[in-house]
């Protein structure tokens, strides 16, 4: 059975969230009555399709995605037009952004999916080794990877209400009750992620997985991945060293903090930031796809 990991590994995180939820609402519920369900669950759906929506317009608006011209790269139209038929999706659109550093990312889902890349990105890799990249992005298309974590996030989001309400409604509703609900919301949400990140980091395990399958050999993946994991190294030891004496800039080589999560490279350096991230250490990606 393809992919029997991720499945088990969803089934445990997803039962974790379902409990989460179901204790929230039911907070609700005990809080402000049984009318309040069909309320609450309207508004769990409401609040994750619009974060949905949201989420997708500001990652392609904050990197100034445009239209990737067939006329001037034919090839990488074919390439994602032949992989999207044998994965079984529509051929999403495609869009080209200067990031600062290579990278690509994806979002969407099967029916409307958009793939950009970065200028950086083009201009640095080689056929097979983009074709790598591309793939995997189909891959995070085709597995739904971009409706799943945003559906864990909305659950997150719902569950940090859900405790700010109760910490004021069980207090003074005084100012000290209003950060304290805060701070609580902030530490339950953060805690509730730590299940969907962990989902994430699995994932592009996957998506590697299906890239290689999808192009016949993990060593063109590899590659780009070291190519763009040195690139992202050299911009971001380039934007220390304009930063000196100047101010900080906005996070690693100008991309957005939220499109990191979702790029095909994302920092990992220090034990925390590697808790939190949304990706694999880059050595353990290669590692997998060259064995």
């Amino acid at each position: 059975m393809r992919h029997l990991g991720l499945k088990v590994r969803m089934a445990v995180v997803g039962a974790i969230l379902a409990a989460f939820y179901l204790v929230a609402v039911a907070a609700a519920m005990v809080t402000f009555g049984q009318g309040v369900l069909p309320v609450a669950i309207v508004g769990s759906v409401l609040l994750v399709g619009v974060q949905y929506k949201v989420g997708k317009w500001i990652a392609l608006r904050s990197v100034g995605a445009e239209d990737l011209s067939e006329q001037r790269y034919p090839q990488v139209h074919r390439m994602v037009e032949e992989h999207s038929r044998e994965m079984g999706i529509e051929k999403p659109d495609l869009k080209i952004a200067r990031m600062g550093v290579p990278n690509a990312f994806a979002v969407g889902r099967k029916g409307a999916g958009v793939v950009v890349v970065s200028e950086e990105l083009l201009g640095l890799l080689d056929r097979d080794e983009l074709e790598g990249v591309l793939a995997h992005e189909l891959a995070h298309i085709a597995n739904r990877d971009v409706v799943t974590m945003q559906l864990g996030q909305g659950i997150a989001s719902i569950v940090a209400i859900v405790a700010q309400y109760a910490v004021l409604l069980t207090g003074d509703s005084d100012l000290a009750d209003f950060f304290l609900a805060i701070v609580v919301g902030n530490i339950v949400q953060f805690f509730v992620m730590l299940f969907v990140l962990a989902i994430s980091r699995y994932r592009e395990y996957v998506a590697d997985a299906d890239a290689k399958r999808a192009i016949g050999s993990g060593d063109p993946l590899a590659r780009a991945l070291e190519k763009i994991h040195e690139g992202n190294q050299r911009t971001r030891e380039s934007a220390r060293s304009s930063r000196r004496g100047r101010g900080r800039g906005r996070g690693d080589g100008g991309v957005d903090q939220q499109v990191s999560a979702l790029c095909i490279s994302s920092p990992d350096r220090g034990l925390l930031q590697r808790i939190v991230s949304t990706h694999p250490p880059m050595e353990k990606r290669i590692q997998r796809l060259r064995s």
